[in-house]
């Protein structure tokens, strides 16, 4: 009997625990981003360790994905790419591993936060959101050569509105000119 009890206190405490919520404050308002630690743990752990760091504060949105933008893609995506100021990136923590689609369940819906790479287990300190569904960016998609996708580890919970004014900011190309500047990221 004790050990059935011990056994129900320990899930009920283990499902009271909320996963973690990261306010991103830009210039153009703030965005709301729940992570999922649980799916996605390497991944979360490495945004939280800039976030924890105080490395986002001061970096930017630099990158602006539309339809519009993109004429030599096959494959077509709407993204939005931020990160660490550019003269920081050299002090960037080591590239963590690549974290699958097909295996952290997570998929790359409207309002996914998720890692920016080249190739695989390149991932450092950027990352980006995307506007609209985009599963060419999960694994097996086309819109990187190697098909094994991009590590999605949480989603917008408010301030898509914000999002969708950073796409839609003046650019050159896909570059944002001016970048929009994120003022901090900080846990909630």
């Amino acid at each position: 009997m004790k050990l059935l009890l011990l056994v129900c206190a320990l899930f009920a405490v283990a499902s009271q625990k909320k996963p973690p919520v990261v306010v991103i404050k830009t210039t153009l308002g703030e965005i709301v981003v729940e992570l999922d630690p649980i799916h996605a743990p390497a991944t979360a752990a490495n945004f939280l360790r800039y976030v924890d760091a105080g490395r986002y504060n001061g970096g930017r949105f630099h990158r602006t994905v539309t339809m519009a933008n993109q004429p030599d893609k096959k494959i077509k995506i709407e993204v939005i790419q931020g990160g660490v100021d550019p003269a920081q990136q050299k002090n960037d923590f080591p590239p963590i591993d690549l974290e699958r689609t097909n295996k952290t369940g997570i998929h790359h819906k409207d309002g996914t936060i998720s890692m920016a790479r080249d190739g695989a287990d390149t991932a450092t300190s950027d990352f980006f959101i995307c506007i609209g569904d985009q599963p060419e960016l999960d694994f097996g998609g086309k819109r990187n050569p190697d098909g094994q996708g991009f590590a999605a580890f949480g989603h917008v919970i408010r301030g898509m509105s914000v999002v969708r004014k950073i796409q839609g900011a003046p650019a050159k190309g896909q570059t944002l000119d001016p970048p929009i500047e994120i003022l901090s990221i900080t846990r909630h």
